[in-house]
């Protein structure tokens, strides 16, 4: 289905034509009816003589009433451009045109309403002035049909020219993540709160959960209807009224989006392609506060400059824009920046996780550019630089790809060398990192390594716990980055201990000599008053080694410690439980000795302490 949009001055003739068009008077308030002028958005449809059904939506043409114009004009598909033969051109037809023009809306038709009042002569004038404004625009070329709406003169021909227009129209992706942009909310006795607006991408049916963003709410879809149809499914492009459950009509504002839960997030902070219009009164500089809308939502901003001081009318460059509160955006949807009284530019979002950036910096606009102008790879990788590692899944909503094109691509990017996957089979979830944000962490990790080894000649390594702290990963991330890193042999992994694949520890001998000394004393006398002494570095070696095992704060050779845990166990497996006084007798020891046999063998899991007593665990 597709959707189309009313644009041009006031009192054209909009509402008067749609009602021509669709025989549904789309002006909705009493105010509106009472004052005979559109002043928010209205709604209709018709169906075009191919069979094909559209939605209308009509929208006010006042210069005061320009935010609920452009509430309505940021999903159509088609635009009507409205110009009076019996006025010609006006202000808002310029304004209207080049909010379309900045929101890239390639399809339109001009429409020339009063057809009647004007003679062969003046709506030839009429239109050589459309064909001028409307070069250089998205809607330069644009078919002109001629009607007198209150006649019906010309209406059937017009019908047919939109059909026209929408032979080649491609259908909206389904990119499997629904945004509906709510333009209105309201309740409806015995159902509750409704919402609507135009459906962006994706799909919503009955039953389904939804999420309100930004404000988080959480609803349930308990009905869908399109054209005052109840449906079952609604699809991409269609208009669409939601029956929300639990959520009062005083919770939901226009601007927000409905939406599956999970993957949106409002942001706060977006990295744009700005231009100024040729009439934009005055230049913008760096910081300009101004008024950012897109879709149905409007929030005050500030207009940070990325590569420029200052953008002159006609100008376009590099900006973020700082949203003074939250919006629900994806990369690639268009916007307006507007001053109080004048409509100055807009353009579109390239990445809606943008982090504050350095002004004038090479990089930052390198990786700017590849967002916008390189191919699905380059978008894809460009977006993984921005916030590596991420996952496919986060990387899809990232660069507002379907989930299957996002895999794709980052199979693609993996196969060339251009990106890492923290895993053998990539799906959704995998881990990745760019070539050159893992040839950094490698680097990294490698000089971690190499400095411990300096500093601890006489240790195998590192343990995996100190070097995912020195590299600044946590959690399952951590592991997956180890894990990786040993496979690709960057590292070797020994039991938990890691180190450079050509160290190895190198003892003199006299340092040999003392650590074979050491543990023959241990074999010799499991339980001395005094333990022996040793270097640390010596001591933290035998351990890595094996050769001896530390309980606490006594140490056994491993010989000994194998022999008291055998004790213990077959002492468990026959009487059930064991105490540290039985421990003591069974070993001809010391309660201290005993209690630290015990403790150890509780931290090895191998019992556990119940009251003052023991139970196996082990096998």
């Amino acid at each position: 289905m597709y959707v189309i949009g009313t644009a041009g001055h006031v009192d054209h003739g909009k509402s008067t034509l749609v009602m021509a068009m669709t025989g549904i008077d789309p002006d909705r308030l009493d105010e509106e009816k009472q004052r005979g002028m559109t002043i928010d958005l209205g709604f209709a449809w018709v169906t075009l003589p191919s069979s094909r059904e559209v939605s209308i939506v009509d929208v006010p043409g006042h210069e005061r009433f320009i935010k609920n114009m452009l509430a309505g004009v940021g999903g159509v598909d088609l635009a009507l451009l409205i110009v009076a033969a019996d006025e010609s051109v006006m202000p808002q037809t310029t304004e209207h045109l080049a909010i379309l023009d900045l929101l890239g809306v390639e399809r339109g038709l001009v429409v020339i309403t009063k057809k009647d009042l004007a003679d062969a002569d003046t709506l030839e004038l009429v239109e050589l002035e459309i064909e001028d404004v409307l070069k250089g625009t998205t809607l330069e070329g644009s078919p002109v049909v001629s009607v007198a709406a209150t006649t019906g003169e010309g209406i059937p021909e017009l019908l047919a020219a939109v059909d026209a227009a929408l032979d080649d129209s491609l259908r909206r992706r389904d990119l499997g993540r629904p945004r509906l942009a709510i333009d209105r909310s309201f309740t409806i006795s015995g159902f509750g709160t409704v919402v609507t607006g135009t459906l962006i991408d994706g799909t919503l049916a009955v039953g389904q959960e939804v999420e309100i963003v930004p404000s988080g709410r959480r609803s349930r879809i308990r009905g869908l209807q399109s054209h005052q149809k109840k449906i079952d499914l609604a699809e991409p492009g269609y208009r669409v009224a939601v029956n929300l459950s639990g959520l009062a009509t005083d919770e939901i504002e226009r601007g927000e989006v409905v939406t599956t839960p999970g993957w949106l997030r409002a942001t706060r902070a977006v990295d744009v392609r700005l231009r100024l219009l040729a009439a934009a009164p005055h230049n913008v500089r760096h910081n300009y506060p101004a008024t950012f809308y897109a879709y149905a939502s409007e929030t005050p901003a500030t207009v940070r400059l990325l590569d420029s001081d200052e953008l002159k009318p006609g100008e376009e460059g590099w900006a973020q824009i700082y949203l003074h509160k939250p919006v629900a955006l994806a990369r690639g949807d268009r916007f307006v920046i507007r001053s109080p009284d004048a409509t100055l530019g807009g353009g579109y979002v390239v990445d809606v996780d943008a982090g504050r950036h350095r002004r004038n910096h090479p990089d930052t606009i390198e990786r700017l550019e590849r967002l916008a102008e390189g191919s699905p790879t380059a978008q894809l990788l460009s977006a993984l630089e921005s916030t590596e590692p991420s996952n496919v899944t986060s990387l899809a909503r990232k660069a507002n790809l379907s989930d299957d094109e996002a895999l794709d691509l980052a199979r693609q990017a993996v196969d060339e060398g251009s990106a890492v996957a923290l895993s053998d089979e990539l799906a959704m979830g995998s881990q990745l990192y760019t070539f050159a944000g893992w040839t950094r962490l490698s680097a990294k990790a490698q000089q971690s390594l190499a400095a411990y080894h300096a500093q601890n000649p006489l240790r195998t390594g590192m343990t995996r716990e100190e070097l995912r702290s020195r590299l600044g990963v946590t959690g399952n991330l951590a592991n997956l980055v180890l894990n990786t890193l040993a496979g690709s042999g960057t590292l070797v992994d020994e039991t938990g201990v890691l180190r450079l694949p050509d160290h190895s520890v190198a003892v003199s001998e006299q340092q040999q000599a003392e650590m074979d000394a050491f543990v023959a004393k241990l074999g010799a006398d499991p339980f001395p008053v005094e333990q022996p002494k040793i270097a640390p570095e010596l001591l933290a070696l035998l351990g890595e080694q094996a050769r001896i095992v530390r309980a606490g704060e006594v140490t056994f050779d491993a010989a000994t410690w194998g022999r008291l845990q055998a004790q213990v166990v077959d002492h468990l497996r026959a009487n059930g439980t064991v105490t540290v006084a039985e421990v003591r007798d069974l070993q001809g020891t010391s309660r201290k000795y005993a209690l630290a046999v015990l403790e150890h063998l509780d931290d090895l899991k191998v019992t556990r302490r119940q009251g003052d007593e023991r139970v196996l665990l082990a096998s």
